[in-house]
C-alpha cells in the first residue's frame, strides 16, 4: 500500500560505537533534519562493520514507499562500500529516499551516484586506517614486551587502550590477549580497573 504525500515519513537512524554523547549529538542532528524523536532508531557499542545492527534493522522494517531514511553522516549507516551501497540500492528498489544530512541522495543522478560511491569509500578508508594504526602499535607493544623475556606489565596508557579497543566492539578478550601479550585475567582486571563498558 502506497502512502499519500501527506503521510510520508521521515525515518532517523544512529550508531556509534562507544561515545553516548555522540549518539545525543547524532540525536539532535535528526530532530533538527525533521525527524520526531519516536522514529530515530539507534545502535550503541556496535561498529558500522557489524551487519548485525538490531536498529537500523528495525528502522529500515518500519519505512514505506515514499519514506526517507535519514542519516547525519554516511559513515553511521555503513563503513564499507558493499555495505553503503547494498543498503541504498536496497532503499531505491522499494521507493525508499535516502538522506545523508540535507543531501537527498538519488541513485538515477550520475553526479549523486559518484559522490555516494567517495563518500562510502573515505568511510571505509578511515575504518581500515584506524583498524591498522591500532595493530601496528599493538605490534610494537608486544615486541618490546618479548625483548623484556617476561609478561609485561600494561603501563597507564596501554591499559586505556586495550579498555578503548574492547570498547569499540570490534576486539575479543582473546584477540587482546594476543595484541599486549598478557594473560587474559590480567585482560579482566584491566577493564576491571578501568571501568570499562560491557
Amino acid at each position: 500500500m502506497r502512502h499519500t504525500s501527506a503521510a510520508r515519513l521521515r525515518i532517523g537512524y544512529a550508531r556509534c560505537s562507544t561515545d553516548r554523547q555522540d549518539l545525543a549529538a547524532q540525536r539532535a542532528a535528526l530532530l533538527a533534519l525533521g525527524v520526531v524523536a519516536e522514529r530515530i532508531y539507534t545502535d550503541h557499542g556496535l561498529t558500522g562493520r557489524d551487519r548485525h545492527r538490531p536498529g537500523l534493522a528495525e528502522a529500515l522494517a518500519a519505512l514505506r514507499e515514499g519514506d526517507t531514511l535519514v542519516v547525519p553522516k554516511l559513515d553511521r549507516l555503513a563503513r564499507s562500500v558493499p555495505d553503503a551501497r547494498d543498503i541504498a540500492d536496497g532503499l531505491a528498489a522499494r521507493g525508499i529516499r535516502l538522506a545523508l544530512g540535507q543531501a537527498v541522495y538519488d541513485p538515477a543522478d550520475p553526479m549523486g551516484k559518484m559522490f555516494f560511491n567517495i563518500l562510502a569509500t573515505f568511510a571505509e578508508f578511515e575504518s581500515d586506517l584506524i583498524r591498522m594504526r591500532t595493530r601496528e602499535g599493538m605490534a610494537i607493544a608486544r615486541a618490546r614486551g618479548k625483548l623484556r623475556g617476561k609478561t609485561p606489565k600494561l603501563s597507564d596508557r596501554q591499559a586505556a587502550e586495550l579498555a578503548r579497543m574492547h570498547d569499540t566492539g570490534d576486539y575479543s578478550v582473546s584477540d587482546l590477549t594476543e595484541l599486549f601479550s598478557v594473560p587474559r585475567p590480567t585482560v579482566y582486571r584491566t577493564l576491571a580497573r578501568t571501568g570499562s563498558k560491557g
